[in-house]
């Protein structure tokens, strides 16, 4: 299965120029032999900042789009005549609020989740998002086949029980739409994400000068024959660019079969302080 990570710049606060320019760069990514397509967080609004004063954050609330609206119909009518699956990331309008959210479409233009941000940065300006209720898996048909394919979202990442939750539910390939800086120990989180849960996780992250790049793919398989493997399949640099990656996906359905990590090993009833509840 080819992945294609967006690292590409959008254009802040317009969704109608985002709109053309992922449309265009699923072309690309089709062009490129990519059977999935990845988009950074917030594609949609180019990861703009909600004002602070009340013009501004109306405006801003005003692009909030539904599951049904005509910006993400453009991305699954896309998805059907390309053959090709789309993660593309919008700000949702819903009833409880503005979410952070991930739409997944399959090769048929179907959608087959929508994943709204459950760690959002609540320290910051997205504390005008409502966190989503928790993680999911679905099986996304692709032109190489079917894969069971989680979402999590940028500061997502940096909690270790999100990549686990997804696993634990059959997750093979998790993705991670990214709007941050991505340091050394930020790659080191997705490295070990995919290492401890011996599954897929790929990183679409803006470009400089906003963000630094570094899209990734590190595709689990971390011992072959009892001896380390170093399974970084893709490390981009800051450039503006599609990060084509290829994941082995019947390999890695092999190594999962007899991996000592993910929840062959687990202890669950000595877990308990990591659902109790703490103050911040």
């Amino acid at each position: 299965m080819r992945l294609a990570l967006v690292q590409s710049a959008a254009s802040p606060g317009d969704p109608q120029e985002n709109l053309r320019r992922g449309l265009a760069l699923c072309e690309e990514a089709k062009a490129g032999g990519a059977d999935l397509v990845v988009f950074p967080e917030l594609w949609q609004t180019g990861y703009a900042p909600c004002p602070g004063d009340a013009a501004g954050g109306q405006r801003w609330h005003d692009q909030a789009t539904s599951v049904d609206g005509p910006w993400l119909g453009a991305f699954r009518a896309a998805a059907r005549r390309l053959r090709l699956a789309v993660v593309t990331t919008f700000v949702e309008a819903h009833s409880t609020g503005p979410g952070n959210a991930a739409a997944v479409i399959d090769a048929a233009g179907r959608v087959t989740d929508v994943y709204r941000k459950v760690h959002v940065c609540d320290f910051g300006w997205e504390r005008v998002f409502t966190p989503g209720p928790g993680f999911t898996v679905s099986t996304v048909r692709t032109a190489a086949g079917p894969v069971r394919l989680g979402v999590i979202i940028c500061f997502d990442r940096e909690q270790p029980e999100a990549c686990r939750a997804l696993a634990l539910d059959g997750a093979e390939l998790v993705v991670c739409p990214n709007a941050s800086l991505l340091c050394d120990d930020r790659i080191g989180q997705v490295r070990t994400r995919a290492f401890e849960n011996s599954v897929a996780v790929a990183v679409a992250n803006y470009p400089l000068p906003r963000m630094n790049g570094r899209s990734c793919l590190f595709d689990g398989r971390a011992v072959h024959r009892n001896r380390p493997r170093d399974h970084t399949v893709a490390l981009a640099d800051g450039r503006s660019r599609l990060v084509l990656a290829d994941l082995d996906l019947a390999a890695l359905r092999e190594y999962r079969t007899g991996s000592i990590w993910g929840a062959a090993h687990r202890r669950p009833t000595a877990y308990a302080s990591l659902t109790r509840e703490v103050a911040r």
